[in-house]
């Protein structure tokens, strides 16, 4: 007896399995199709960055091999190219190869290109904190006192290994500028840091000593 009620459980639940699928098949292949052509993008756009970006690398590489055979200024268009790629690796390089052989001027087109890395393309933190640092370095020379604050302050405000320098350039700015008090509150707080870097913090008693002493 409990044979055949097993049996016939059996059929019953083996039927509702198939009714299911008989009136479901429409759905069923569709989610299927749909699973099958997300699966199809997600491999061809892996493929297409790769694509891109040895297409990227081959870009840059060539650029420099053409500048150092003295092709110097043939390759900025070039070189631009790659940073508005705004590729994770390759616009970093083909920024500060540009700007570290003065093949841009440009103080405007500059920061943009420091914006784009610092906001585009997905630096680590770490990168990120380094480039704003180089960002707020370069304009340190003719920028005024809320530009470069507005620059350093995401430094100055967050636990970056980078807030004492960035502190410190801001008290030699106010030294420069004869805002005396400004820069001591500054010196002072490098001063005061944990964890800080000892360097920095040396430069900082010294100037505390050397321009603020009575």
């Amino acid at each position: 007896m409990d044979e055949d009620i097993e049996i016939i459980n059996t059929q019953t639940r083996n039927e509702k399995i198939k009714n299911f699928f008989i009136n479901n098949k429409n759905s069923l292949i569709s989610i299927l199709v749909i699973i099958i052509l997300a699966l199809i993008g997600y491999f061809s756009f892996e493929e297409y960055q790769s694509s891109k970006r040895e297409k990227l690398a081959d870009k840059y590489d060539l650029a420099v091999i053409r500048y150092e055979a003295d092709n110097k200024y043939n390759v900025i268009p070039d070189l631009k190219e790659v940073i508005n790629a705004k590729d994770k690796t390759y616009s970093p390089l083909a920024f500060y190869f540009l700007l570290d052989n003065d093949l841009i001027n440009s103080k405007d087109e500059i920061n943009n290109y420091f914006d784009i890395l610092i906001n585009d393309i997905g630096l680590d933190k770490k990168f990120k904190e380094l480039t704003i640092f180089k960002k707020g370095l370069y304009n340190s020379d003719f920028s005024d006192e809320n530009e470069l604050l507005a620059i350093f302050n995401p430094l100055i405000k967050a636990d970056s290994i980078w807030k004492p320098h960035s502190l410190y350039i801001m008290a030699e700015y106010y030294l420069s500028k004869n805002q005396m008090q400004k820069s001591k509150e500054f010196f002072e707080q490098i001063v005061s840091l944990e964890n800080n870097n000892s360097k920095i913090k040396t430069k900082a008693q010294k100037r505390l000593r050397s321009s603020f002493s009575e």
